[in-house]
Parts: C-alpha cells; sequence; structure tokens
C-alpha cells in the first residue's frame, strides 16, 4: 500500500516502517491533509536525538490510533512558511 508524503516534506524510511506495520494506520495517514501529514514528518524529522526521534515516531503512531490528526503542542513545520 502507498504511503503519502507532506506537502514539503518526504516521508522517512523510519516513519514507513512505523506505519507499515499496520495496515489500518497506513490508511489514517493516507487520509490526512498532506499539510497534517507535512506537520507530523516535520515534528519527527525536526528533532536531534535518534531516541527522541524514536519517541516521537511512537507518539505519532499513538496518536493516529486515537484519531488525532496534528501533533500536539507543535508551533508548526517552519519550513513552509515564508
Amino acid at each position: 500500500m502507498e504511503i503519502l508524503h507532506g506537502i514539503v516534506h518526504q516521508t522517512s524510511n523510519d516513519i514507513k516502517q512505523a506505519l507499515e506495520k499496520d495496515i489500518t494506520i497506513i490508511d489514517k495517514w493516507n487520509k490526512l491533509t498532506p499539510i497534517q501529514r507535512n506537520e507530523w514528518i516535520c515534528w519527527i524529522t525536526a528533532v536531534k536525538k535518534p531516541q527522541t526521534r524514536e519517541n516521537h515516531i511512537n507518539r505519532m503512531i499513538e496518536s493516529l490510533k486515537e484519531g488525532k490528526r496534528n501533533p500536539c503542542c507543535w508551533a508548526g513545520c517552519p519550513h513552509r512558511k515564508k
């Protein structure tokens, strides 16, 4: 099943691997708007430590399962702002 990208950011391999563990999560991911996917990708990839990145991926999966569509307490992707 195809895993869609954001409007600025491409879905990284580690995010794809996490999504591929559950087809229902891929469906939830693909139903997000490109801007929403972009926010998740940026929120995950903006961190510096590998452990923090892994934690963000796990939090994203749990949030998607709960029906959340955006990262909590995230100011937004600075890469799509002028």
